[in-house]
């Protein structure tokens, strides 16, 4: 997958492995994905755990050290398919203590390409997170050289359209969002993902935690085209979505594509908020 500037398959994965007895089917979805035409593939949030902020008690069996079990499920299960992965787990700084949501993105050989930090955390029923992980601290980058520069937003992340403008004026082709959501508001957030697509350019691609998970989880797995154009929406728990930088280009070309990014004017507005 070396190169960026190819057509590209990406998996959506609308599936989740929380115990050892599920790694298997992990192995099975990843594989199918592949004979697809994925070279990613793309897991739901926290998609080796249950959904731990159903509930406010914090476990320490949810969270792991760096290269901790769950990461080293996801690097082996990279490798032996030969895939791809956007996966995550709760991690723990241990010199701090600290605990992120952490999106870990390993390339087609198991090595651990990039991680990125949840940065916007709620806190409400069912969805208890403050309560078990901290906000991260970063703005997420562009990851490159895994088949098409993609950047990843975790799930409430999405609903702060500045990052994901951030990661298309950067370079991204692709969006990523893993998420945890419920089917009662999946309508709201479908508006979000083609808005952010179609203003950005760029391919948005969310996949969900299928349901009910404890909590009323649901909605469809989505993939939108830099043309707000739905390409997939689907509950099926393996769908591929192709990227062509082509439709990007094209996008960037038209409306609102060809307007200015005026990256300097926000970044002093912001920088006034800020201070």
């Amino acid at each position: 997958m070396a190169g960026d500037d190819g057509i590209c398959g990406v998996g959506l994965i609308t599936d989740v492995f929380p115990t050892g007895e599920d790694f298997g089917r992990l192995h099975e979805r990843l594989a199918e994905a592949k004979r697809l035409g994925a070279s990613i593939a793309v897991l739901p949030e926290i998609p080796l755990n249950s959904w731990v902020p159903a509930t406010k008690e914090r476990r320490e069996e949810d969270c792991e050290a760096p290269s901790g079990i769950r990461a080293r499920t996801l690097r082996e299960a990279a490798r032996t398919i030969g895939i791809g992965i956007v996966g995550g787990a709760i991690v723990q700084d241990q010199a701090t203590g600290e605990r992120r949501n952490t999106a870990l993105v390993f390339n087609s050989s198991g090595d651990l390409v990039d991680t990125f930090c949840k940065l916007h955390i709620p806190e409400e029923t069912g969805f208890w997170e403050t309560s078990h992980y901290d906000a991260g601290e970063e703005a997420a980058r562009v990851i490159r050289g895994m088949g098409v520069p993609f950047g990843v937003q975790i799930c409430s992340d999405i609903n702060r359209p500045e990052g994901t403008h951030a990661l298309a004026a950067s370079g991204a082709m692709v969006v990523i969002n893993p998420r945890a959501t419920e089917a009662a508001s999946y309508d709201k957030w479908r508006h979000v993902f083609i808005a952010n697509a179609w203003t950005s350019c760029v391919y948005l691609i969310s996949v969900n935690r299928p349901g009910p998970d404890g909590v009323g989880m649901g909605g469809a797995t989505i993939a939108v085209g830099p043309d707000a154009r739905v390409l997939v929406e689907t509950s099926d728990p393996v769908a591929v979505v192709e990227i062509d930088p082509g439709e990007i280009a094209r996008a960037k070309r038209a409306y609102p594509g060809y307007l200015p990014v005026r990256s300097g004017l926000y970044a002093d507005a912001w920088r006034s908020v800020t201070g």
